[in-house]
């Protein structure tokens, strides 16, 4: 299970006057990631993978030097002690220079607990880490952790849970301030779907420009806490586990506010990205098998994201259906997706393709039918039938229940045939085209029959039960995001109890007949 724990502490050791302008702002950076933690804990998927997202975005629109950052895969807790330490003999360095600012970011995504990091195999007491990282000579530190039960810390040092804050206009001041991707007694979770983690898919997504919410460019420490805070709340309801409270503390003095990223800084190594209203979109490199690079919800107010230039892929969801298609992002452009362009697919659609994160979809149907006529009937029977039908990636299984009445006709009687269907079928469905689909498969049916006689002599109603299997074709065609009408035909093979007319008795009797079907069905 994908344990997430995310801190972000940001502290100054002087104070700095309000008028104070500082000429240059000098910024480090240690990104940790590991998959392994102790012997006895799964290994995630997805943490070194976060880590790398981490590191790229910070290079790319955050103003750190590849030369000034170390990313860190797999490693220990000695090797991040020993490299932390080393990093700080370096800004203690460019610190001496004047009119210089310093930052510093420290990462760790992977396991933890309350207490300890567990880095492989090897425990690093988060109290240790955050001493090295307050002890540094930067004038701001920023400190990650990726993992489990964070709000254990944020607790311990006065946090509250779910509030805004104000942070100052520039990087002049001092203070302090924590994020925490979950309360102190919550896991923290990992999405097959995101391919990372609930809180730095979210935290990405926003540094990249989505929690950009007053447009002025930049993503500045408040909107990249609010951002990330509602984002995964909404990602964790829908999960088995439960909900994910992103925690806050903070003491800032300033004049000013943080800015984490310039997403939106013009340059002619990266291009914008403007996805529509009133859909989520996760954006993919290359195709949809790629890496999710960021998600922009239907509820945020920026709809734009910093990407560097390539093809991507886009899928935006709504209530009812999915949008996606391909996209070319160049340099120093804007481009704008036009959600009429992209290719509209429904759930039940994207179920059988196997994507989206949808394992089933649903729907209701209901059809007027008749079969050919039985060995009890001399004339076809005619009826109505509904249904429920569950759409799965690999084939469809649906429910449906109908009644059909016929009729008997001798030189003797006139029979009235009442016919009660209970049925199951498999099917595999084929998309023909966008709006077209082919279903073929097998059913079988519980039937139960009510003969009424009308004679001269005395002939009591009939009752009896039969089964029949049938092999069934049939077509539909989607009207709207939910409507489909339908067409099918089936073979049916019956087995049926007939009165022997010489003896009397009771005999089973293999009847085979046909059915034509039209009807309509709503997804739900």
């Amino acid at each position: 299970m994908r344990l997430l724990l995310a801190l972000i502490l940001f502290v100054s050791t002087s104070v700095a006057a309000p008028t104070l302008v500082w000429a240059r702002v000098e910024r480090f950076a240690l990104i940790v990631g590991n998959n392994r933690g102790l012997e006895d804990e799964v290994e995630l998927k997805y943490a070194e993978l976060d880590a790398r997202k981490v590191h790229t975005t910070l290079r790319e629109i955050g103003d750190f030097s590849p030369i000034n950052m170390v990313l860190l895969e797999g490693s220990d807790a000695s090797t991040l002690r020993r490299t932390l330490i080393d990093l700080n003999v370096r800004l203690r360095s460019a610190r001496n220079e004047p009119d210089t600012q310093i930052v510093l970011f420290v990462y760790y995504s992977g396991h933890a607990d309350a207490t300890d990091l567990h880095i492989g195999s090897s425990r690093l007491p988060v109290v240790e880490l955050s001493q090295l990282v307050r002890g540094s000579a930067a004038d701001f530190r920023l400190l990650v952790l990726d993992a489990c039960r964070s709000g254990v810390i944020t607790r311990n040092k006065g946090g509250r849970q779910g509030q805004p804050f104000d942070i100052p206009r520039d990087l002049g001041g001092e203070g302090l301030a924590y994020f925490t991707a979950s309360a102190e007694n919550e896991f923290a979770q990992e999405s097959d779907e995101l391919r990372g983690s609930f809180f730095t898919h979210a935290f990405v997504s926003g540094l990249l420009g989505a929690a950009d919410r007053d447009r002025d460019g930049n993503v500045v420490l408040d909107e990249a806490y609010n951002y990330a805070y509602d984002s995964t709340l909404r990602a964790s309801s829908r999960s088995a586990t439960g909900l994910q409270h992103p925690t806050f503390f903070y003491d800032m003095r300033g004049q000013g506010r943080l800015t984490l990223t310039q997403p939106f800084r013009k340059s002619d190594r990266r291009g914008i990205l403007q996805l529509p209203q009133s859909a989520t979109y996760l954006v993919f490199r290359g195709t949809a098998d790629g890496e999710v690079l960021a998600e922009v919800s239907a509820e945020d107010r920026s709809r734009s994201l910093s990407l560097v230039p390539g093809r991507y892929f886009v899928r935006g969801r709504t209530h009812s259906h999915v949008l996606e298609g391909s996209i070319q992002v160049d340099a120093a452009r804007t481009t704008r997706v036009d959600a009429d362009a992209l290719t509209r697919i429904e759930y039940a659609r994207l179920v059988r393709k196997g994507g989206g994160g949808h394992a089933h979809a649903h729907a209701a149907e209901l059809l007027g039918y008749a079969h050919g006529a039985l060995p009890n009937a001399d004339i076809p029977c005619y009826g109505a039938m509904g249904g429920y039908r569950m759409d799965l990636e690999s084939f469809a299984w649906t429910a449906r229940a109908g009644y059909c009445g016929s009729e008997l006709t001798t030189s003797v009687l006139n029979a009235r045939v009442h016919e009660l269907q209970l049925g199951l079928r498999g099917t595999r469905t084929f998309d023909l085209t966008t709006r077209l689909a082919l279903d073929a498969g097998v059913g079988l049916s519980l039937v139960y029959f009510d003969q009424r006689f009308q004679t001269q002599r005395l002939a009591p109603p009939r009752r009896t039960w039969a089964s029949f299997a049938e092999v069934v074709l049939g077509l539909s065609y989607d009207l709207s995001a939910r409507l489909y009408v339908s067409v099918e035909s089936a073979l049916q093979a019956y087995v049926l109890p007939m009165l022997d007319a010489k003896s009397g008795d009771e005999q089973l009797l293999a009847a085979f007949t046909w059915r034509l079907a039209l009807g309509a069905g709503t997804r739900f």
